[in-house]
């Protein structure tokens, strides 16, 4: 909503007011009228301020509604604005690099080495525009309940065993240790678990840096599975906390934020925790860090 609409609404609900009490000023002045009955008149004024009370606290109560509303829908169309500068941002840089890569295949003479580093990095860009494809189409399907857990016996060790070592691949400086028994298998749609431990991995080393130290850990209990993925970074201030799972937040302004990404990553990974059945959960780590813990039901 523009600003104009917010300053325009503002200057209607002084004009309301003013008419109110306008109006009211008349209507006491008009008792005034009837001095010759004065039983009467005192009736007429209680009546009026009665009734003006109750009106005034009515729209009282309208204005208040109805500046939650704007607000609400001010933040949203900001995160929404934010949401398509990065969303821009993120499609041209891998098409860029990868139109770069090809230009100096094509147009130099490079050694086998040479080639296979540039390859190696168009797969890498391709990767991850194709992540954020999915993420918009994840994001897209649950918000019109596409989106359903099929589930199926799964060895869930071996499953998240293989996420983390793909990322750690994607990020060589990355320390990313496991805690993950082997043979835990669970009644749990492979996709969605994929999904939720790719996106806390990849929150994980977005915001904890390029040498940080993350901590997988997996274990089995009272029918239940619990998953958590810590980091050493910086851990999220107490204003972002509340609301890092609503969609296409993120911290700051779109236009001077250093860090890539979407703002759907963890609201996908806490939606289709929910679907599941299970629960995403955060929490501060001392003395410094994050840590996102999540339950699922192992049926």
């Amino acid at each position: 909503m523009k600003k104009q609409s917010v300053i325009l609404f503002y200057v209607l609900v002084v004009y309301i007011i003013l008419q109110f009490s306008w109006w009211g000023y008349h209507l006491i002045e008009l008792t005034e009228e009837l001095k010759q009955n004065p039983n009467e008149t005192a009736k007429r004024v209680v009546m009026i301020i009665g009734e003006g009370l109750v009106f005034f606290v009515i729209l009282l109560l309208g204005i208040w509604r109805v500046r939650v509303a704007f607000r609400k829908e001010l933040r949203l169309s900001q995160q929404q604005n934010n949401f398509l500068l990065s969303v821009t941002h993120e499609l041209k840089t891998p098409l860029t690099s990868n139109k770069l890569y090809l230009q100096t295949l094509i147009k130099h003479q490079l050694s086998e080495e040479k080639r296979h580093e540039l390859i190696t990095q168009a797969i890498l860009e391709n990767e991850r525009l194709e992540k954020m494809i999915d993420n918009i189409l994840n994001a897209s399907r649950i918000e019109s309940n596409a989106i359903k857990a099929i589930k199926s016996e799964t060895n869930v060790s071996a499953l998240i065993e293989k996420r983390c070592q793909h990322t750690q691949s994607m990020n060589p400086k990355v320390h990313l240790s496991t805690t993950i028994p082997n043979g835990i298998s669970a009644r749990v749609d492979p996709f969605f678990v994929e999904t939720i431990v790719g996106n806390l991995l990849e929150n994980a080393v977005k915001y904890a840096g390029e040498t940080a130290n993350i901590e997988v850990e997996l274990t089995e209990e009272n029918h239940q599975l619990f998953l958590h993925v810590r980091d050493d970074g910086p851990g999220v201030a107490e204003e972002d906390a509340k609301r890092i799972f609503s969609k296409f937040y993120r911290s700051g302004n779109e236009e001077t934020r250093s860090k890539k990404g979407t703002g759907l990553g963890l609201f996908i990974a806490s939606e289709m925790a929910r679907i599941h059945g299970g629960k995403l959960s955060f929490q501060h780590k001392v003395p410094k860090g994050t840590a996102f813990n999540l339950t699922l039901p192992n049926e």
